[in-house]
């Protein structure tokens, strides 16, 4: 039985769009909180969209992923913007050289990861004999040290890492202890997170000053590596005994597209004793998310149901068994303390009908992406005459190609039912597949910004197994200024004609 769905779901029709923050552009070799982000929030709100959809913004580590980071609630310190500190003398233009001089086209990880934090750490050996300015902005930071119950583990882990020469922390020494923390560290990490969440805190202001909520995103695992894990590593499946190793990971079991399945590495949890204190940690890390987001999308939603058990030592995810998850226990309590449930279920692949009735029964509502809809089989889950109203519809996600590159290298026999199917010439498959989805039942219809932009596949984010060249894609500040600006009275006419307007503008 369906429960009754959220009510930011499902009150009113509305359109979204996928851009991360790295994707944005600047003068600092990646995408910040600064002035693009406003820029791109304005054009939101012209177009006629309610959502500014982005990946997790947690700080990354080696391989950039946004979906394994130290930590899920803090912020990725990339993504600070150096204007404020120009102004208050924290920075000067010429210590900021070297970023500058980074590519404005792409992210380029490894450079960028060599000079910034030499020059963030200027701006803090100059920031408590200058601090009052900033205070004013961003608000008391000795009230931010004390008060976010993350923030100290977090620090610690840092400075341990740092001390460790970046190691993971089940290859630091055994008898390790916070005697090792170092102070200017220590400070200097929390200075970090003091300027990202300030400047997210007035970001998310003016975006939902202007009718657009954030809708961001969290893996249902942490990385292995990560202050999460080595903070508590009773609430997961480590060998204790042999310093703190993983005894099952996380991973999903050989299918038609992969015949060896995916070993993801990541640590499972100890459902049992999650339980004896109404999940807390998860409270707490949903807690954490909602003040970053309005609305926060939960990857593999399924582990909630069952999840791919790997041995660890193994490293083959073949050999992985199915164990239960913990069901409706865990989304009983999560109801209780957050009844208004601003989550939405990332349900795609290869799911059982007892986990949609999982989802159901939890109130959330699920995805679907309509660049799997063209096979052939009319009765496909994705097709528009089969979607549900309790779904997301996305024309691709930060996994999928953009739908331009999609449909140049899909198969003659997709494309063939993709023009049947929308009765169009494919000229223009991105906007064709947009103004299909503003036309179906799904309450939110969420749009990646490379399709307004009908890029190909050069612009794609993210490709699932390949290990080069992912998370680097970014928008020409052309791109944001010029040429999105002009499809601004098209996409508000098609989200007034189907429903799709923020009540603000409505």
């Amino acid at each position: 039985m369906l429960k009754e769905l959220p009510p930011w779901f499902a009150e009113k029709r509305s359109a979204g769009c996928l851009m991360h923050i790295s994707s944005l552009p600047s003068s600092f070799g990646i995408g910040n909180l600064g002035k693009s982000s406003y820029q791109f929030i304005d054009f939101l709100m012209e177009s006629g969209f309610s959502f500014w959809q982005v990946c997790p913004v947690g700080p990354t580590g080696f391989g950039d992923s946004p979906y394994q980071v130290f930590s899920s609630s803090a912020g990725n310190p990339y993504f600070i913007d150096w204007e404020p500190l120009l102004e208050n003398n924290l920075i000067s233009n010429d210590e900021l050289d070297a970023l500058s001089k980074l590519p404005h086209e792409f992210v380029d990880y490894g450079n960028l990861y060599q000079s910034f934090f030499s020059i963030a750490r200027l701006a803090h050996s100059r920031f408590h004999e200058n601090r009052k300015n900033l205070e004013d902005i961003y608000g008391s930071y000795d009230l931010w040290r004390s008060q976010s119950s993350w923030l100290h583990s977090y620090a610690s882990f840092q400075c341990l890492k740092k001390e460790y020469s970046n190691l993971p922390w089940w290859e630091w020494p055994q008898n390790h202890d916070l005697e090792k923390v170092d102070d200017v560290e220590y400070d200097f990490q929390i200075f970090l997170q003091y300027l990202f969440r300030g400047q997210w805190k007035q970001l998310r202001s003016y975006a939902n000053s202007m009718g657009i909520s954030l809708l961001g995103d969290l893996p249902i695992y942490p990385a292995p590596d990560s202050s999460e894990v080595w903070a508590n590593p009773s609430l997961f499946q480590t060998d204790v005994i042999n310093k703190g190793t993983f005894t099952n990971v996380a991973g999903v079991p050989p299918d038609y597209f992969n015949a060896d399945g995916q070993f993801w590495g990541n640590p499972l949890y100890q459902w049992d004793v999650h339980r004896k204190d109404d999940f807390l940690w998860w409270r707490d890390r949903l807690s954490h998310q909602l003040e970053l987001f309005d609305v926060v999308r939960i990857d593999h939603f399924r582990g909630f149901h069952d999840y791919w058990s790997i041995p660890d030592f193994t490293k083959d995810a073949k050999l992985g068994k199915w164990k239960n998850g913990p069901g409706m226990d865990f989304w009983e309590v999560i109801q209780k303390y957050f009844p208004d449930m601003p989550f939405l279920a990332e349900d795609l692949g290869l799911i059982s009908d007892d986990v949609r009735q999982l989802r159901d029964l939890a109130g959330l509502p699920g995805m679907a992406v309509l660049q799997f809809a063209f096979d052939g089989d009319s009765e496909n889950l994705y097709l528009p005459h089969n979607l549900k109203d309790s779904l997301v519809l996305y024309t691709g996600t930060h996994d999928n190609d953009t739908t331009n590159g999609w449909y140049k290298s899909a198969s003659e026999e997709v494309k063939g039912n993709f023009r049947k199917y929308l009765n169009v010439s494919g000229d223009s498959p991105s906007w064709d597949l947009l103004r299909f989805a503003y036309r179906t039942v799904s309450p939110l219809v969420v749009i990646p910004v490379q399709d307004l932009l009908s890029l190909g596949s050069e612009a794609r984010f993210n490709e699932p197994g390949i290990a080069e060249g992912n998370w680097k894609w970014r928008i020409t500040k052309s791109q944001l200024e010029e040429q999105l600006n002009d499809y601004t009275v098209y996409l508000h006419g098609q989200a007034e004609i189907t429903g799709r307007l923020p009540s603000l503008i409505a």
